[in-house]
């Protein structure tokens, strides 16, 4: 056991290859009183795999409304939480950000350990410039999409998002249109699993590409600015 003068621990968890889990967070997880997990079978498969048995709390997008305060009140009672997503760093694109909140407006203190997360590695795979980027996550599924990629028509830092396999194609092509068919991109998927694959090209190469590879896994797709010269 270790001494805790944190309140909440955010542990980042293995995108793939579940060799990415650090030391540390091993310790955070298996010392903590309550794990609070995006999903508690997704979860429950890592913490059996790693040899960990705490309590696992479900603390997702559709509870975190109803669950911060009762979880802030048992912080305030001396409980320690880690809190981990399905994969990757939580609060990236995953619940995380209204409890960090909650927890730090309570005078309570929180902890983020570095750990895996895609969109670093899918940046420096695609060979685009890495010194000045922009995280645009997901972006919406309706409502919003047009005006979001149009906002981003100017920008010359290089651009990262996160996309589902079903979604792909239309991003791909909405991009060559919106930002032209010969910007340069990369689209990685299953990063550091088996099956990982980085493919770079034009837009309109990718485009040709996934028409007859379907795709699985998650994908983060990285696009590169505007020229400045252009």
């Amino acid at each position: 056991m270790i001494d805790h003068p944190i309140n909440l621990y955010l542990v980042p968890t293995p995108i793939g290859n579940l060799k990415d889990i650090t030391l540390r967070a091993l310790e955070i997880l298996k010392s903590a009183d309550v794990i609070l997990a995006e999903d508690t079978r997704t979860s429950g498969i890592l913490l059996k795999h790693l040899e960990i048995s705490r309590p696992l709390q479900s603390y997702h997008i559709f509870n975190e409304h109803k669950a911060v305060q009762k979880l802030v009140d048992r912080m305030k009672k001396g409980e320690v939480f880690a809190l981990i997503s399905d994969a990757g760093t939580p609060a990236i694109s995953d619940p995380g950000f209204l409890l960090v909140r909650e927890v730090l407006a309570a005078g309570l203190d929180v902890q983020c350990l570095p750990g895996p997360t895609a969109f670093v590695p899918a940046l420096i795979n695609s060979g685009l410039p890495n010194d000045r980027f922009i995280f645009e996550g997901f972006l919406p599924h309706k409502k919003g999409r047009k005006t979001r990629i149009e906002s981003l028509l100017e920008e010359t830092r290089t651009m990262i998002f996160y996309e589902s396999t079903h979604r792909l194609m239309k991003t791909l092509e909405q991009f060559s249109e919106s930002f032209g068919p010969d910007r340069q991109a990369c689209v990685s998927r299953e990063l550091t699993k088996i099956h990982e694959e980085n493919v770079r090209g034009t837009l309109s190469e990718l485009v040709e590409y996934y028409q007859t590879h379907p795709t699985k896994g998650e994908i983060v797709l990285v696009l590169a600015g505007k020229n400045p010269k252009a």
